[in-house]
């Protein structure tokens, strides 16, 4: 599976997977509008969300099939034989390995010092679950609901995953197979806008607390300094003593250009962008790190998870069939609906508690050919015949193999129903009764709670956060939370 932005790296990746063309899916995550992207034959194209690397990479395994899901980036260039070696990889991966990471080599130049992104490149080698190459269980992903779509940026997403999937009890291994990463050509300007990745340390703080770092093998970095500087200028700036701010600044960043130059090759042009960057990190490293803070808090508050705050949700989002009126596979027919046991009684509660309500449903019948959209819109209307209004309804029409970011567990119909209610993704709660409505929630932000029925999977109950044994109970659990 390999999130593309249309790079011209991508041909060479494709040629080297020739063996593999059949089972290759490759999500175009360019913004619509754009020519359709062109790949080897036998490839699988389907479109991404455009939203980053969390949310390609879940469209492109949601619509793999198969045990494993084997990412890539389509700047890599596998070694020879690397087809085969995947293989033997995940042959060899024991019951409870839930992903196996393959090796990165970094090739630098010869003849001279490699440059400062040269060396920012080559922490891809040391670097613990990087999805540049890495092959991930279906069922572990299914069991963590994938990526989590809230950092849009390149790197913390791998290890969010990564921290989340072994402490749901799953090994991370390191295979035989080895992809080679060149450094790619980056504006001068690169390692200032690198510094947007600092507003998501304060995600993974929150999500998984101060020893993250440790926990997922990333080093600790030079915010410390950065933010010193910043504080030091600031305070200075603020005493009305620019000569004093301007020889912190100048001291920083000379501290910071040296430290950079040293390594490198020292030629006139790399030596003056070691300058003039390093006079701006760590302003840029602070401000990120301070909005990151913000929003991370935001966030929190949204999700109700501070104390003191509110923690009722602002809105609840209902699956259909099997959740709000009995199972009938690919249903057309409205004198077919039947509710559940409890259903009136449980969306009357969240009206009079003045908790807004809406659907979200699947209906793949439609591009089955099983039935039309009429027909799903006059089922719709019966449901809501028999339990009253329920507000906006967000349905997918796609099939499993269509790769739409809408069909659960994606999370397109969360967002839709959220957007339409007016409310935060993360301050909702869906309630579902099979796995694809937890994982949606999940990549959504949502909360989730199950409510299982007889179709039920065991593992799926296994890998909920949440589950209540009726609608009702899974009401009062929305309710018992203080307003």
């Amino acid at each position: 599976m390999i999130p593309s932005a249309g790079r011209p790296s991508l041909d060479v990746l494709l040629a080297a997977l020739e063996p593999l063309h059949e089972r290759v899916v490759v999500v175009d995550d360019r913004p619509a509008g754009g020519e359709p992207l062109e790949v080897a034959h036998g490839v699988r194209v389907v479109r991404g969300p455009a939203r980053g690397p969390a949310a390609a990479r879940n469209a492109g395994w949601r619509a793999c099939a198969g045990d494993w899901v084997a990412f890539l980036d389509d700047d890599v260039e596998p070694e020879p034989g690397w087809p085969a070696c995947l293989a033997a990889d995940l042959a060899g991966a024991a019951p409870d390995v839930g992903g196996v990471q393959g090796r990165i080599v970094v090739p630098l130049p010869q003849g001279r010092r490699p440059t400062d992104w040269e060396r920012n490149t080559l922490g891809l080698e040391t670097a613990r679950w990087a999805t540049a190459d890495l092959a991930y269980r279906r069922m572990a992903l299914e069991h963590v609901g994938g990526f989590d779509e809230r950092f849009p940026r390149a790197y913390r997403e791998d290890a969010d995953l990564g921290l989340r999937v072994t402490a749901a009890g799953w090994r991370i291994v390191t295979g035989q197979r080895t992809v080679r990463h060149p450094a790619r050509p980056a504006p001068p300007w690169a390692s200032v806008a690198k510094q947007a990745g600092n507003a998501d340390d304060a995600l993974m703080r929150r999500l998984h607390g101060r020893g993250w770092r440790e926990r997922a093998g990333v080093p600790p970095g030079r915010r410390p300094r950065h933010m010193a500087v910043t504080a030091a200028v600031a305070a200075a700036l603020v005493a009305r003593r620019p000569r004093l701010a301007a020889a912190v600044w100048v001291a920083g960043t000379a501290e910071l250009a040296r430290a950079r130059i040293a390594p490198g090759p020292r030629t006139r042009h790399e030596v003056a962008t070691m300058i003039w960057t390093s006079a701006l990190i760590p302003f840029a490293a602070t401000g990120w790190w301070l909005w990151g803070q913000a929003t991370s808090r935001r966030r929190a508050r949204a999700e109700g998870t501070v104390p003191g705050e509110r923690a009722r949700p602002d809105a609840v989002l209902f699956d259909r069939d099997g959740t709000l009126v009995v199972d009938v596979p690919y249903n057309g027919d409205p004198g077919r609906v039947r509710p559940v046991p409890g259903a009136a009684a449980a969306i009357a509660r969240l009206r009079r508690a003045g908790v807004p309500t809406a659907v979200v449903s699947n209906q793949s019948g439609i591009a089955r050919g099983l039935v039309t959209e009429e027909q799903v819109r006059a089922v719709n209307a019966r449901v809501e015949e028999l339990l009253g209004p329920l507000g906006p309804w967000a349905w997918c029409p796609h099939g499993p193999a269509e790769g739409c970011d809408c069909r659960k567990p994606a999370p397109g119909l969360i967002l839709r129903a959220a957007a339409r209610l007016g409310v935060e993704p993360a301050r909702c709660v869906v309630i579902g009764d099979i796995g694809a409505d937890v994982q949606a929630a999940r990549a959504a932000g949502a909360r989730a709670i199950l409510v299982p029925t007889s179709l039920t999977r065991a593992d799926e109950v296994a890998a909920a956060d949440e589950v209540a044994p009726d609608l009702c109970a899974a009401v009062d659990r929305v309710l018992s939370m203080p307003a």
